[in-house]
């Protein structure tokens, strides 16, 4: 359910040719949401008020200053582990559930500065752990398609939000796939950019070497617009690129003539489900007919990615988590005999099973004597990873791959079974530990269940991406 019939841009543009009010377009969102999140659930908290204020504000400024917002009265989804002054950023958890940070993220400071309008704060698995979104401490997100179905994670509540129609675009956060794998669930594009493209600057950290913020939108080229303006260059934040996004409309009209696509066999074994193996090949065909070449690639360690990818990102997880104790902000229990009990019963009470799980197996695996046999293992396969997606682009342009195994399973299905539900991650975790970008787009459905395609490029060759993408799309729309 597309909430505009054209892309943003267009949309963009009438508002400040005063055409069209952003108060009108932001009035329709927040109605949508009053309407039908009660359902879905993909918003912890709603900022009406500050929205319509915005809004207002948007439209009564000179055209010489809306002529510099390229998000001009766009109504935006944030997920609520981006921080937004004044305004509760909770992580999904109990620990954070009246926490106001100070201060904007980088990416809030650049949307705003582009003229979007934030209409609330997205649901996610508390602290971003999790590929459902049924770990928040404030409910499940349901899949729009079908509210027995999970919406993925943990962006969940940005990707069921733009699903839904209740925001034309919405921003998330991709650790192993946290982007890209709801987006496949919920029938979206989801972008997760190369690491160090988008300012991790107020993003509330749980594996810093693979964390990535990154756009939802229903065309590719909303996706590319929103990447172009949170990519801004921002010096807080060493581990930034400086390398912003420029987004041009002649990489969505180019096709995919030329192109070679590599289709690694390692992600086209055991354990994928007909379904999903069945859409992936139409869009390889789809592909094929319109100019690309596919070819036969080799991944040799990606049968380790799942393995490597949850050491690193639980050790990272054990010790940004440390800083939740009780004493500076966010969650105290109350009734502590000392100091010490202190701690222990805030992180008892305030921190879910999940990320209780992650945190002792990444204390554990930097424990003395596990150190090296776990997470310095883990650090050289992720070394071996990049190497083999490096040889692999030597040969290609692209790579091709299923986003999850299946379509959306059903809620309540995987919760006690924490092995299974982090296989779901078993083709996203890669580009996360490589650095590389990555994108998944809709190419088919089974049961009324959207099915989604993944296809991953070479760092900072997000154009790349969008030119794929764009013919992906093009396709699933009949042209």
């Amino acid at each position: 359910m597309p909430f505009f019939s054209s892309p943003i841009a267009d949309i963009a543009a009438k508002i400040r040719r005063n055409e069209l009010k952003s108060a009108d377009v932001v009035a329709q969102s927040l109605d949508a949401i009053k309407k039908r999140d009660a359902g879905i659930r993909a918003f912890i908290s709603v900022q009406a008020d500050a929205a319509m204020a915005c809004a207002e504000r948007i439209d009564a400024l000179p055209p010489s200053e809306k002529a510099a917002m390229p998000l001009a009265g766009i109504p935006i989804g944030v997920k609520d582990n981006i921080c937004t002054a004044g305004v509760p950023t909770t992580c999904g958890s109990r620990m954070l559930e009246n926490f106001k940070p100070p201060y904007n993220a980088a990416v809030v400071e650049a949307i705003e500065r582009a003229g979007a309008v934030i209409v609330g704060k997205t649901n996610l698995d508390e602290f971003a752990m999790g590929s459902s979104t049924e770990s928040s401490f404030f409910g499940a997100t349901k899949n729009p398609h079908d509210p027995d179905r999970i919406p993925g994670g943990s962006s969940g509540g940005s990707a069921a939000a733009v699903a839904a129609g209740l925001t034309p675009i919405a921003l998330g956060s991709d650790t192993g796939g946290s982007i890209r794998q709801p987006a496949g669930h919920c029938g979206v594009i989801g972008l997760k950019p190369t690491y160090g493209r988008v300012s991790r600057y107020g993003l509330v950290a749980f594996a810093s070497s693979l964390d990535q913020i990154g756009p939802f939108g229903t065309d590719i080229r909303d996706a590319g617009l929103l990447l172009s303006v949170i990519s801004a260059p921002d010096s807080r934040d060493s581990t930034n690129g400086q390398r912003p996004f420029h987004d041009d409309l002649a990489l969505y009209s180019g096709g995919p003539k030329g192109m070679t696509i590599g289709v690694p066999r390692e992600y086209f074994g055991d354990g994928l489900s007909g379904e999903v193996r069945a859409a992936i090949d139409a869009a390889k065909a789809a592909l094929a007919e319109r100019g690309a070449r596919c070819i036969d690639i080799s991944l040799p360690n990606l049968r380790h990615a799942i393995a490597s990818y949850y050491i690193i990102c639980t050790a990272e997880a054990s010790s940004n988590l440390a800083r939740y104790d009780g004493v500076k902000y966010g969650y105290r229990a109350p009734g502590a005999a000392s100091l010490l009990d202190m701690y222990e019963t805030t992180r008892q009470q305030g921190f879910g099973a999940e990320v209780k799980r992650r945190i002792m197996l990444g204390t554990y695996v930097l424990s003395a004597g596990y150190y090296d046999a776990y997470y310095l293992k883990a650090a050289r396969v992720r070394t071996l990873i990049a190497r083999d997606f490096e040889q692999a682009f030597t040969q290609c342009d692209a790579v091709i791959s299923p986003v999850s195994p299946t379509p959306a399973f059903r809620l309540g299905e995987k919760c006690d079974d924490p092995l299974q539900m982090y296989l779901g991650d078993i083709y996203t975790v890669s580009a996360n530990l490589a650095g590389i970008p990555g994108i998944s787009i809709p190419c088919g459905e089974h049961a009324g269940l959207p099915i989604g395609v993944q296809f991953m490029a070479p760092q900072w060759r997000e154009d790349t991406l969008m030119r794929v993408g764009a013919a992906v799309q093009a396709w699933t729309h009949g042209a």
